[in-house]
């Protein structure tokens, strides 16, 4: 009789490194930056990779593999490596598959840092890229080249909160033997499965909702066990990995990361909402508010519409600062997918080192707001959001 498969927040829980000789409930931290070993041979065999152990942390420790294992299940994944943050897994995942010469193609809605690497970092080794646009799948195979590697998305986007059609995506991508990667930092593995819908890696930032308490800095790549295997040689090499500290506070956050996530979206909703018949509001998006262009496709991707509303202020930039001003409760932060509500102003922050064209192509105007919606109360959420707005000219 086939095994059945653990539930989602089973797995979240109960997925958990052996126990010690002390018996523990809870995995241990292992604060440690090295393993001993038994003799020579023993030590021998291991760094020859003859024996699956830990040899040192920069490698593999006992926390970063619980964390990494869930990840994996919830996923759907076959492998996975952890880094020291968010960035660290786009740069190193990258880097570990391109060589000179190589070209990525991409979704033009991408997070400021990683259109960096794109514009001014990869073309140092050689490394070119392209981009289409989101809403226009019919011209991406057009953009593909002999020296296409990689095929790149984030669904929904950072900040616009636009969503791709990955299963679309997946498909262009085994057609042309391309190795199609997903940010799927802000859906969370609960809402949605890019491997499910032909991704071969999906990343994260761990930063976001995984931790979800805005406390420590991670990021973890999964998928393909041969595409993660090249991934862990270049880490192993280069050193961006995960601490041990933080793979123990990210593996204790994701027992909860089901309910918190139903908690984020539900107060996201009644914001988007509120939001959407206010005045002195030009527009909102929000992929479960069926005013959203994808809504349709949110449903058929997402299981839920995620912790993140985007929003125009009407009057432009300076009615966006008032707005921002007049904040009492909320936080003015860069971060996202925490407990606590932030207000974010992409344009003037996490999308400041693009030209205003390029914010402009991205969807980014001016007077946009991003609001990563915590886990308060809505009804207070949602009053100092309007006290904010009723202070607008």
């Amino acid at each position: 009789m086939k095994k059945k498969k653990k539930e989602f927040e089973t797995e979240a829980i109960r997925t958990q490194i052996d126990r010690t000789q002390f018996l523990e409930h809870s995995s241990p931290v292992y604060l440690t930056s090295s393993f001993v070993f038994e003799d020579a041979e023993d030590m021998r065999a291991s760094f020859a990779e003859e024996k699956d152990r830990n040899i040192y942390s920069r490698y593999a420790n006992p926390n970063s593999t619980e964390f990494i294992e869930k990840v994996c299940r919830m996923e759907g994944a076959e492998a996975g490596f952890a880094f020291a943050s968010g960035m660290a897994a786009v740069f190193s995942t990258f880097a570990a598959l391109l060589d000179s010469g190589d070209h990525v193609l991409s979704a033009r809605n991408i997070f400021g840092s990683t259109h960096t690497l794109f514009t001014q970092f990869f073309p140092r080794w050689q490394i070119t890229h392209s981009y289409f646009r989101i809403d226009e799948l019919d011209g991406v195979e057009s953009l593909i080249t002999s020296k296409t590697r990689i095929l790149y998305a984030e669904s929904p986007t950072n900040p616009g909160v636009d969503l791709v059609d990955l299963e679309r995506l997946g498909k262009i991508a085994k057609k042309h033997g391309l190795i199609f990667v997903v940010d799927n930092c802000f859906a969370s593995p609960y809402l949605q499965q890019p491997i499910s819908l032909g991704a071969d890696l999906v990343i994260h930032s761990g930063t976001k909702l995984m931790d979800g308490q805005g406390r420590v800095l991670a990021g973890i790549t999964v998928g393909r066990a041969d595409l993660v295997d090249r991934i862990y040689r270049f880490s192993r090499v280069t050193g961006p990995a995960l601490s041990p500290f933080n793979a123990w506070i990210l593996s204790k956050s994701l027992e909860t990361l089901a309910v918190r996530v139903e908690r984020h979206c539900s107060n996201a909703l009644a914001v988007a909402r509120f939001l959407e018949g206010h005045k002195k509001v030009n527009w909102v998006k929000y992929p479960f508010l069926p005013s959203h262009p994808q809504y349709d496709l949110a449903r058929k991707q997402m299981k839920a519409g995620g912790s993140v509303v985007a929003f125009e202020v009407k009057g432009g930039l300076e009615a966006g600062r008032s707005f921002f001003d007049g904040i009492k409760m909320l936080s003015l932060s860069a971060n996202l997918g925490d407990s606590r509500s932030i207000v974010t102003h992409p344009a003037s922050t996490t999308h400041s080192k693009l030209t205003e064209e390029e914010r402009q192509e991205s969807g980014i105007s001016p007077g946009m707001v991003r609001i990563s919606v915590g886990l308060e109360h809505v009804d207070d959420v949602i009053a100092d959001i309007a006290q904010s707005l009723d202070r607008i000219n």
